[in-house]
């Protein structure tokens, strides 16, 4: 476990009087602890990649042992003993994807208050038929979802997800092939820990949503960017998204807006949650709206938002779970007047293995700092790994912004970046 302290010199760029120490786990936390961090908290940090930029954010940064999700000193049970290191009795957060871990939620939670949900609420938000009964009383939709393969078309049109699956990562279309290598593998592809949901056509999108006791506001909408090969992202691999202004970004996205909050309105109600709760969704072909998938935790989508001017993502779920926050600004609602800035980020993904060098960080420092300061000083990179690392083939290797006008200049603004930064990379 590597543990990284922060200089005291960096103390001066935090709110004069923090409001205190919180501890944030989750298998990447570095755009939460931006964000608490301009809120006033004091953050101590555990996840898998400890990259500078969370360094820099941190009073307290923990790189976790990687696992494959059984082992207890594997991720992300090693985010248990993690957390022991950070201040006694302050509260913590998670974000992706311990989600799908109820269990280890539950077991930090008896050691620190949560400012998040509870086991319980997970469960509930990630039962694909709870969540199938909340769509279609909101008025949306729920693609076929079923819990065996038994009679699932092997054409194409059914994907195989794993429950515990965050960014796209395990997801297949379930072919003859995938459906022979399942028959062969009972104990690793068992069908209690998968789900079988039929393909559906169209574009992907996230709602991001604010909740408490008694309200749930809408924040925005962004288009998901999943499998993109300029980012050498997986087919299924999520790989970042472009915010969506209200009104007008979209033709179809004003009419979105009341069954959206429909939607908030009912998962309020139903389940209860409390904090940021981002959810996927897709337009189909027919302009139906299908609801895909509850996150019930801060998303890596939210801090587009945020530098849009709604304020700080973190303080905001931080004052929805019940723990005041005095740097934040109020959420601006989506049918208010908007910001001409559009923001949008990509996640590059290594085409190869990279060994990652001071140099090759100092060389996309002094290239993207232009960028930086065109952006009105907002980072134009993100994510930055440390250097001594060997970032493998299919491993992110950091994440790239850029603003416009609207969606789609924001788009081709991001695509020409991300070009910029894959082609500095190949070059070393």
């Amino acid at each position: 476990m590597n543990v990284v302290s922060r200089p005291s010199s960096v103390d001066e760029t935090m709110p004069s009087k923090p409001r205190g120490p919180l501890v944030l786990l989750g298998a990447s936390v570095r755009s939460l602890a931006e964000s608490a961090s301009r809120a006033g908290w004091a953050v101590h940090a555990a996840d898998l990649f400890c990259d500078l930029d969370l360094q820099a954010a941190s009073r307290q940064a923990v790189a976790v042992a990687h696992g494959d999700g059984a082992l207890v000193a594997g991720y992300p049970w090693s985010l248990l003993t993690a957390a022991a290191r950070f201040p006694p009795a302050a509260a913590w957060a998670y974000s992706g994807a311990l989600e799908n871990h109820p269990d280890l939620v539950d077991a930090i939670a008896r050691t620190r208050p949560l400012a998040g949900n509870t086991a319980a609420v997970v469960r509930q938000l990630r039962d694909p038929a709870e969540l199938a009964a909340a769509a279609r009383a909101a008025g949306l939709d729920f693609p076929e979802t079923l819990s065996s393969p038994h009679d699932v078309a092997t054409d194409g049109t059914f994907l195989v997800k794993p429950l515990a699956s965050a960014g796209g990562r395990g997801i297949r279309l379930w072919t003859p092939q995938a459906a022979c290598e399942h028959a062969a593998r009972p104990a690793v592809a068992s069908s209690a820990i998968q789900r079988w949901q039929r393909v559906i056509a169209g574009s992907p999108l996230s709602a991001s949503y604010c909740m408490g006791q008694g309200f749930a506001r809408l924040i925005g909408a962004s288009r998901q960017l999943l499998g993109e090969p300029w980012c050498h992202a997986g087919r299924y691999a999520w790989c970042g998204a472009v915010a969506l202004r209200f009104p007008g970004s979209l033709p179809m996205v004003d009419r979105l807006i009341a069954p959206l909050e429909r939607l908030g309105d009912v998962l309020s109600s139903r389940f209860q949650p409390v904090g940021l709760i981002g959810v996927d969704l897709v337009v189909d072909t027919t302009g139906r709206l299908m609801v895909i998938e509850v996150n019930p935790r801060p998303t890596a989508s939210m801090e587009l938002f945020e530098r849009s001017g709604a304020g700080s993502i973190a303080g905001h779920h931080m004052e929805a779970c019940g723990f005041a926050t005095p740097f934040i600004r109020p959420l601006e609602p989506p049918a208010s007047p908007q910001p001409a800035a559009t923001w949008a980020k990509a996640v590059l993904f290594a085409p190869r293995h990279i060994p990652i060098s001071q140099d090759l960080i100092d060389g996309l420092a002094a290239k993207t700092t232009p960028w930086t300061q065109a952006d009105g000083g907002w980072p134009a990179l993100a994510d930055i790994p440390r250097p001594g690392q060997v970032l493998a083939a299919g491993t992110p290797v950091l994440t790239v912004f850029a603003v416009a006008g609207t969606p789609d200049d924001a788009l081709i603004g991001l695509r020409r970046r991300v070009a910029h930064v894959d082609a500095w990379l190949t070059s070393q």
